[in-house]
C-alpha cells in the first residue's frame, strides 16, 4: 500500500475541519528488544536463543463533530533488519490498523462502522492484544446504546477474501467467517456486571467436496463481575461455550476465574487469583465432545503468565489450565512502578496415564518508568520452572533453562489538537 491514498484522506480531514470540529493527531513509536530462551515453549537442546528488535509506528487522527466521529490509525510493524538499508521498497508497507466512522443517531444510540478494535471488560474474550506490535482489529459494525449506567452493544461482522462472482467460501487464514454478539453492562454503587453472548462462525472447507463447505458456529455465554470497596477490588469471569467446533465436534467447555486485590498501603497492592479453563483428557479424537475452552479474541498475553505458554497461538483443544497466582504492584515514586507475579500451572484434564497434571511455575517481573508525559520505558524478566507435565504437553523433555527478557521504549506525542 502506498502513502498517497492515506495522506489524501488525512489532508481532506484537516482541510475540511470547521471551527466547531475537534481534530487530534497523535503518534506512537514503540521499539522493543526481546531475548527469548524458552519463550512460548520449552527450549530445545542444541539451539541458540533468539534476540531481535521489533517496532510499531502509528499515526492516529481523530476528527469529531456534534454527531460524527472519524478515526484513522496508520501502522507500520517491522523487525529491525527485515528490510535492507538500501531498500527500493518496504517489505511490510503501511497498513490500516483502524479506520472507522461513528454516527450519533440520537442521544442514546450510535452506529460505529469500519475497521476497529473491539474491547470489553478485562479483555478476556474481546481485546485489542496491545502487547503484540501488530495488535488486533476487526472489520465490523456496532450499534451502541447508552443510558445512565446501562450500556448495550450489538456487533456484527462478515468476512470474505475478495469480491467474488460466485460462492461465499472464506479462504483467508486465521480469521472467522462471521460473528454476531450482544454485550450489556450496568453499574451500581460498588458493583458492576457485564453479560456477553457471542455467536462465532468459522469456515469449514471440505478438500474433497466443495459443496460441503459451510460455516460452523459455536456460542459463548457468560458474565464479568466487579466489586470495588475502599481498598478491596474483586472481579470474576464465568463463561460457558457450546455449539460446534471446526471439526463438527460438540463443544461443552467453561472458564471460571476469581481475583482479589487489596491496597495494603497507598503505594502497594497485593492480589490473589485463580483461573480454570476446561480441557480434553488425552487430546481430542474425532466425533467426540470438545471440552476445551477457547478465549477466542481476548488479549491472552495479559493472562496465564507473560511467557505465553497458553492460549497465545497455542494450547487450543488441549488439556485446559488451572492457574493459581499471586501478584503485587508497588508504586516506587510518581514516575516508576514494579509489578511482580508468580503463577502455578496445572492441567485441568488428564494429560496421560503416566503424566502428572502439574505443569510448572512462572515468575514475572515488570518495571515501568515514565521519563515525561510522552515518553515511557518498561522492562521485564520472566522465568519458568517446568514440571514433567509441561514436558509432555509441549513434547519436549530437554531440561534447559527457560527464561525471557525484554525492554521497550514508548514515545507517543500529540502533534496537533484544537481541543480545549
Amino acid at each position: 500500500m502506498t502513502l498517497k491514498k492515506p495522506l489524501k484522506i488525512l489532508l481532506f480531514i484537516i482541510l475540511s475541519s470547521q471551527l466547531q470540529a475537534q481534530l487530534t493527531i497523535d503518534t506512537e513509536l514503540r521499539p522493543r528488544f526481546e531475548y527469548r530462551h524458552g519463550f512460548k515453549t520449552l527450549f530445545p537442546d542444541n539451539e541458540d536463543p533468539a534476540a531481535f528488535v521489533s517496532q510499531r509506528t502509528r499515526l492516529n487522527t481523530n476528527y469529531e463533530t456534534d454527531r460524527l466521529s472519524f478515526y484513522l490509525s496508520l501502522q507500520d510493524v517491522r523487525i529491525w533488519g527485515d528490510v535492507p538499508q538500501l531498500n527500493s521498497s518496504d517489505k511490510n508497507g503501511i497498513g490500516i490498523h483502524q479506520a472507522w466512522g461513528k454516527i450519533q443517531l440520537d442521544p442514546h444510540f450510535l452506529l460505529k462502522v469500519g475497521r476497529q478494535e473491539i474491547m470489553y471488560d478485562d479483555q478476556r474474550i474481546f481485546g485489542n492484544v496491545g502487547w503484540a506490535q501488530q495488535a488486533r482489529s476487526h472489520d465490523a459494525v456496532r450499534l451502541e446504546y447508552s443510558n445512565s449506567n446501562l450500556k448495550i452493544d450489538l456487533g456484527f461482522a462478515f468476512n470474505q477474501n475478495g469480491e467474488n462472482l460466485t460462492g461465499t467460501t472464506l479462504t483467508t487464514p486465521g480469521t472467522y467467517k462471521s460473528i454476531q454478539y450482544l454485550w450489556a453492562h450496568n453499574e451500581w454503587n460498588k458493583f458492576s456486571a457485564s453479560f456477553l453472548f457471542l455467536n462465532n462462525g468459522l469456515q469449514f472447507i471440505d478438500d474433497t467436496n466443495p459443496n460441503n463447505n459451510e460455516t460452523r458456529y459455536s456460542q459463548t455465554l457468560g458474565t464479568h463481575l466487579n466489586y470495588k470497596a475502599k481498598d478491596l477490588k474483586l472481579n470474576s469471569n464465568l463463561y460457558y461455550q457450546f455449539g460446534k467446533d471446526i471439526a463438527y465436534n460438540d463443544i461443552s467447555a467453561y472458564l471460571l476465574s476469581l481475583e482479589g486485590n487489596f491496597a495494603v498501603t497507598p503505594k502497594t497492592i497485593l492480589g490473589l487469583g485463580m483461573e480454570l479453563q476446561s480441557g480434553n483428557d488425552n487430546g481430542l479424537g474425532s466425533n467426540q465432545e470438545n471440552k476445551a475452552f477457547s478465549p477466542l479474541y481476548g488479549t491472552n498475553h495479559k493472562f496465564n503468565g507473560l511467557m505465553d505458554y497458553f492460549y497465545v497461538g497455542n494450547h487450543t483443544n488441549n488439556v485446559g489450565l488451572l492457574d493459581i497466582y499471586a501478584n503485587a504492584v508497588v508504586t516506587l515514586n510518581e514516575k516508576s512502578n514494579i509489578n511482580l507475579a508468580i503463577h502455578n500451572f496445572s492441567a485441568a484434564a488428564e494429560i496421560g496415564p503416566n503424566s502428572e497434571k502439574q505443569l510448572g511455575t512462572e515468575l514475572d517481573i515488570v518495571y515501568g518508568y515514565r521519563l515525561q508525559k510522552e515518553i515511557g520505558v518498561s522492562a521485564g524478566y520472566s522465568h519458568l520452572l517446568a514440571s514433567q507435565g509441561m514436558e509432555t504437553v509441549k513434547s519436549n523433555a530437554d531440561r534447559n533453562t527457560n527464561n525471557w527478557g525484554w525492554i521497550m521504549l514508548t514515545v507517543n506525542p500529540i502533534l496537533f489538537s484544537n481541543k480545549d
